[in-house]
């Protein structure tokens, strides 16, 4: 698998991942629209133009789910238990239709598993930007991770 064992993280580990993203306005509206969220904000046109905005605002959950995805070949593919929980959400700027999105993650700590062990918990720190380096999501997120296995 390309993700890693828990034992190959160290704190501090800096991965900018190679994938990008770029967003359109079909993503924002399907998510949108498949998420139960109809805010006129990120589906309706003629609203949008009324806003602070003057267009419509991608669906920042739709960023959030980009932004972890984009980690996941680096970081967790095939490696991970699950998701714990994730903390400190933000979304310091807007994400448009068009924008291309990537992202860089951190890790911030990890320590043994207390009730499973051959397990581990990663805090992971993620910062997506859009093309013009503005930052426009974190997060922090802990994982439980799969040690490497013993081989025979």
């Amino acid at each position: 698998m390309a993700g890693l064992w828990f034992e190959e993280f160290h704190e501090g580990q800096h991965f900018r991942h190679e994938l990008s993203r770029t967003v359109t306005e079909s993503d924002n509206i399907t998510f949108s629209l498949m998420s139960m969220n109809p805010q006129p904000l990120h589906i309706d046109f003629n609203f949008a133009k009324s806003t602070e905005w003057g267009q419509p605002l991608f669906n920042s959950m739709f960023t959030f789910a980009i932004m972890v995805g984009l980690s996941v070949p680096d970081t967790t593919l095939g490696t991970t238990v699950g998701n714990l929980g994730f903390q400190e959400v933000s979304f310091p700027a807007p994400v448009f239709h068009g924008d291309t999105l990537r992202s860089e993650t951190m890790v911030l700590s990890k320590r043994p598993s207390r009730s499973r062990p051959e397990q581990g918990l990663v805090e992971f720190e993620h910062r997506c930007f859009k093309q013009d380096d503005t930052l426009v999501g974190v997060c922090t997120r802990i994982a439980l991770m799969r040690m490497k296995p013993e081989t025979e």
